[in-house]
């Protein structure tokens, strides 16, 4: 850990919107029928978190995470509960990132006064050099947008990989996780820095090793940076590799605590949806599964 404005972070995020409709079988735009199953689906998604608060886990480091076209309702109520609230504001689904609002992602923004402003980009330092450069020139406004209105960045940073990088190790991707990802996520990390895209906390992707987290962690925190932090994100991974990643993270200094969406989620939320059981029982699920996350880690810290 270390110390920064803000404190720990043990964000439960739900600001999926292409793969939901997947996950619901929904193609093309959706009907008004399916945006309030989505939109209460996000509801009941913010009340287990709280009924985990509730039931002990603690509130200050509690976030939640959360995107307008589904989730508006449930980031209001977020706000008037008291607590901290992330705001994605990229367009779902894409390779490329771009705002979801265009020019007007800045009044979208104010409207939901979140604690962070939250962005998904896909990122390569070997990829397209001419779509890494459309995506930095966007970032920079970004960046220079929020540092002005005082806000707080959050980064999701995803490395996919180049053919040539999967086909040097097989095509494995697991070995590409353990034994290129790493060093691709630092090259990016020093990419965007140099461009003048420095996030107040990383989203990064689960590292298999106590030392690449510590690798992240000082770079991150690198030329004085000492008020920025990282979280692990969960990738969708099932509870064993997340308690894996959270493990590793857990006391390095850098990391701050993690963003867990569909681990959380994914399972209630769809078995209710499904009609395999009740609303209350998703709820439970979703509470159990993020008390789990937050006892993992914090269990972690004190190893």
């Amino acid at each position: 850990m270390t110390e920064r404005d803000g404190g720990e972070i043990y964000a439960a995020a739900f600001d999926h919107r292409e793969s939901f409709k997947r996950m619901l079988g929904i193609s093309g735009q959706p009907t008004a029928e399916h945006r309030e199953r989505m939109s209460g689906a996000k509801t009941a998604f913010l009340e287990g978190v709280l009924r985990a608060l509730d039931e002990g886990a603690p509130r200050e480091p509690a976030t939640i995470l959360l995107d307008e076209e589904y989730g508006a309702d449930a980031a209001r109520r977020a706000r008037a509960e008291g607590l901290q609230l992330a705001m994605s504001v990229e367009k779902s689904g894409q390779p490329e990132f771009d705002f979801e609002y265009g020019e007007d992602f800045a009044a979208h923004v104010d409207e939901f006064d979140p604690a962070y402003v939250k962005v998904l980009v896909r990122y390569n330092p070997a990829g397209d050099p001419e779509m890494n450069r459309r995506q930095v020139a966007r970032l920079v406004r970004l960046s220079s947008w929020v540092s002005e209105r005082g806000r707080r960045l959050m980064f999701e940073l995803l490395v996919p990989p180049e053919q040539s990088q999967l086909e040097a190790v097989g095509s494995d991707f697991d070995r590409f996780d353990r034994e290129v990802r790493p060093g691709l996520v630092l090259d990016a990390i020093r990419d965007l820095r140099s461009d003048g895209i420095d996030p107040d906390v990383w989203k990064i992707e689960g590292l298999d090793s106590r030392d690449d987290c510590r690798k992240v962690g000082d770079l991150v925190l690198s030329g004085g940076r000492r008020q920025a932090g990282c979280v692990v994100l969960g990738r969708g991974a099932d509870a064993a590799m997340v308690d894996h990643w959270l493990k590793q993270a857990a006391g390095v200094l850098g990391f701050i605590g993690f963003a867990i969406g569909r681990t959380i989620w994914e399972k209630p939320l769809l078995d209710w949806l499904h009609g395999r059981s009740g609303r209350a029982d998703a709820v439970a699920g979703i509470a159990a599964n993020y008390r789990r996350n937050v006892e993992v880690y914090r269990s972690a810290l004190g190893s």
